[in-house]
C-alpha cells in the first residue's frame, strides 16, 4: 500500500523567490523495483502512486504549475512488455484520478507527439484535458512521448509553415515559443531529477534555459512531499539573475 502524503508547511525564507513552477524528471522506478527483486512495473505502478501524492500535495507547497516527465521519445527502445505496462498505467491514472483532479482544481495536459500512441489512451487524454480544462488551482501538465529535440523540430515545422503562410515576417522568440507544445505556459523555475543522475535527458532545453536544477539520490517512487518541500526551500535562496549580473 503507498503511504500516504504528509501534510508539509514549507519554511520559505523571508522575501525568497518560491518556485512556481517546478518540472520533475520522476526517474528511478526500474531501479526502486530491481533492487527489491521485483518487476520493473511494479516501479513504476509505485511510481504513479507517487505522482498522486506529489499532484495533491503541490498547491499547498505554493506550486501552481507542474510538469511531469513520464515517458520520453527514447522510452520506446525498452521490451514490449514494458512500453505496454508504462501505456495502461497511463490510461488507469487518467480513468481513476479524472474525478480527483476535477474535484481538487486540477488542469491537466499533456505534450509530446501523440501519434504514435494508442488511439483509445489519446482519446482519454483528449478527454481529461477538456474536462479539467476551467481548472485553476493546479496546472498539471505530463510529458507522453516527449523529447525536447523533437518538440523543437517540430515547432520549427509550424514556425516556417507560418511563415510561408505570411502569418508573420522575420520571426523573434516568442514566434517560435508559440510553436511549442508549451505554448502558453510559464518556463519553469525549477527542474529537478531524481535517482542520482545528472543529465537533463532531452526535458525542455528550450522552457529550461534559465531555471535552476536540482538532482537528488531520492528514487521516484521515494520521493515524498517532504522531499519537495525541502527543495522548495533550499532553492528558494538562490538568487536568480538571467544573465544581468
Amino acid at each position: 500500500m503507498a503511504d500516504a502524503a504528509p501534510v508539509v508547511t514549507p519554511a520559505f525564507a523571508p522575501g525568497a523567490a518560491r518556485a512556481r513552477h517546478v518540472a520533475i524528471i520522476m526517474d528511478g522506478n526500474g531501479r526502486w523495483a530491481t533492487e527489491r527483486g521485483w518487476p520493473r512495473l511494479v516501479g513504476h505502478r509505485r511510481g504513479a502512486e507517487r505522482v498522486k501524492q506529489i499532484v495533491r500535495a503541490a498547491p499547498d507547497l505554493g506550486v501552481n504549475w507542474l510538469t511531469l516527465y513520464a515517458f520520453s521519445t527514447e522510452n520506446w527502445k525498452r521490451s514490449t512488455e514494458e512500453v505496454l505496462g508504462l501505456m495502461g498505467i497511463f490510461a488507469r491514472y487518467i480513468r481513476r484520478e479524472a474525478d480527483a483532479m476535477s474535484a481538487e482544481g486540477v488542469r491537466m495536459r499533456f505534450i509530446g507527439g501523440r501519434e504514435r500512441l494508442d488511439p483509445k489512451l489519446q482519446t482519454l487524454m483528449s478527454g481529461i484535458e477538456a474536462r479539467t480544462a476551467a481548472n485553476t488551482r493546479l496546472n498539471l501538465t505530463v510529458a507522453i512521448n516527449y523529447g525536447g529535440r523533437d518538440e523543437l523540430a517540430r515547432a520549427a515545422g509550424r514556425l516556417a509553415a507560418r511563415i510561408a503562410a505570411g502569418e508573420i515576417g522575420k520571426p523573434a522568440e516568442a514566434d517560435f515559443a508559440a510553436c511549442l507544445d508549451t505554448a502558453g505556459h510559464p518556463d519553469p523555475d525549477l527542474v529537478i531529477r531524481t535517482s542520482g543522475e545528472t543529465r537533463t535527458s532531452n526535458f525542455l532545453p528550450w522552457q529550461a534555459a534559465y531555471s535552476e536544477y536540482e538532482f537528488t539520490p531520492v528514487l521516484w517512487p521515494d520521493f515524498t512531499a517532504a522531499h519537495l518541500a525541502e527543495i522548495l526551500d533550499r532553492t528558494s535562496l538562490r538568487q536568480r539573475r538571467f544573465g544581468a549580473a
